[in-house]
């Protein structure tokens, strides 16, 4: 599975990793590129053979965000082609956030504006210490609008207050601090070490626990605990203890092998 401004590799474990290509604009995207990305993130989301996806960018940048030539011509869009337009990069980044499989920001470089929005949107975020972020929209005299839930989710209101409205850089620790990012390293070579330590970790998870884990936290994050809440998560976890890769998570633990899902 290849594409120009795409590129998407799958190995044997089934760990795909879709790389922004187009580094001579350091990866910023366009409508075919949010299309691209947004068939590229269902297709894998669907591909029973995919464990693990990791996102990152070809070049010296992670995505500088949207293409400003194509901000520029969307301006001269009706209401209606406007809104439209918008709502496909809105459609992309809820398709990577609620994606089945664990997913992972590997943050090489630069991420601006869209950027953030896609490393926000991911299940985990690693970046060399010298990367650049910002959220620059404001600059350009327009509004992280379409990235905020998923930045907002992030890096929580008070943070956003500040980098909304100043957009200045920051950097992979600062990230860090404020929550953007997981994990940073000083070299990018140390940085994919940490995404494959991350990686060996989730294969040795049980992938359907993984898939129900993130639908968990969708539906219990920022709700008040009340009969119906409790109600819920006890009928998740009867159900999940009557299932079959739970029986057999249970029976290798006990009788001291690997699960049948977990890679060698």
């Amino acid at each position: 599975m290849t594409n120009t401004i795409i590129l998407t590799e799958i190995d044997d474990r089934g760990v795909a990793t879709v790389t922004l290509n187009r580094p001579d604009v350091h990866n910023a995207f366009n409508e075919h590129v949010i299309t691209k990305l947004d068939e590229t993130f269902k297709s894998l989301g669907k591909n029973e053979k995919v464990r693990v996806i990791i996102i990152t960018g070809a070049g010296k940048s992670f995505s500088a965000g949207a293409d400003l030539n194509w901000m520029k011509a969307a301006a001269e869009f009706s209401e209606a082609e406007n809104i439209a337009d918008a709502n496909g990069l809105s459609g992309m980044l809820s398709t990577l956030n609620f994606c089945p499989k664990p997913t992972i920001a590997l943050v090489n470089g630069a991420a601006f504006g869209g950027g953030v929005g896609l490393v926000s949107c991911c299940d985990i975020a690693v970046a060399v210490e010298n990367a650049k972020f910002s959220l620059s929209e404001v600059k350009l005299g327009l509004t992280p609008a379409t990235i905020s839930p998923y930045v907002i989710a992030a890096i929580g209101e008070r943070a956003a207050r500040r980098y909304f409205l100043t957009a200045e850089r920051f950097d992979g620790l600062d990230a860090k601090r404020i929550g953007l990012v997981h994990e940073t390293a000083a070299t990018l070579e140390a940085a994919e070490i940490i995404v494959a330590d991350l990686t060996e970790a989730m294969l040795a998870n049980a992938p359907i626990a993984q898939t129900e884990a993130k639908n968990l936290i969708y539906a219990v994050a920022g709700r008040e605990i009340t009969d119906d809440l409790r109600a819920d998560t006890a009928r998740r976890i009867a159900e999940r203890r009557a299932s079959a890769e739970a029986k057999e998570g249970l029976s290798a633990f006990l009788e001291k092998r690997r699960p049948n899902w977990s890679a060698e």
